[in-house]
């Protein structure tokens, strides 16, 4: 006996399933899946020649001190202003605009102070600044 009526349903794609697997693959993907992570910037530093410069290009030393004093030349600079740098930094270069600026700063120092002394050569026209630096482990105690 055949106890169905001529109407036959019609089959259903049911997408639950479907979605609850694809799911679960994602986060299996997602827990697995290894992630370059940059912990340190790593820089290969230029290679600098040990040789003493041939020419002699004429140098103005400006030291930063902890406390954000400045001095040009071993000379002390009264007031700290971007301006008055770059009055003391013109005259110490004598309209020599191929001057170079030395920058020996205090460790302690702060980034500020030296950033004002970029500014007021760049306020003079001097465009040639380098930093001084100490080898590790030398002792700078006793030099100004």
């Amino acid at each position: 006996m055949n106890f169905r009526t001529g109407e036959r349903d019609e089959p259903e794609i049911n997408l639950i399933p479907f979605i609850d697997i694809l799911l679960v693959v994602l986060i299996f993907l997602v827990l697995t899946t290894t992630y370059s992570k940059f912990t340190e910037l790593k820089v290969n530093l230029p290679v600098a020649d040990a040789q003493a410069p041939k020419q002699n290009p004429r140098e103005v030393i400006v030291a930063v001190g902890s406390d954000g004093r400045y001095s040009i030349n071993r000379q002390l600079i009264e007031g700290a202003s971007v301006e008055s740098l770059t009055r003391v930094l013109s005259d110490a270069a004598q309209d020599n605009r191929e001057t170079v600026i030395v920058i020996s700063a205090d460790a302690a120092a702060t980034h500020q102070s030296v950033i004002n002394v970029m500014d007021a050569a760049r306020r003079a026209g001097l465009v040639q600044i380098t930093f001084a630096t100490q080898q590790a482990g030398s002792s700078a105690r006793g030099k100004p």
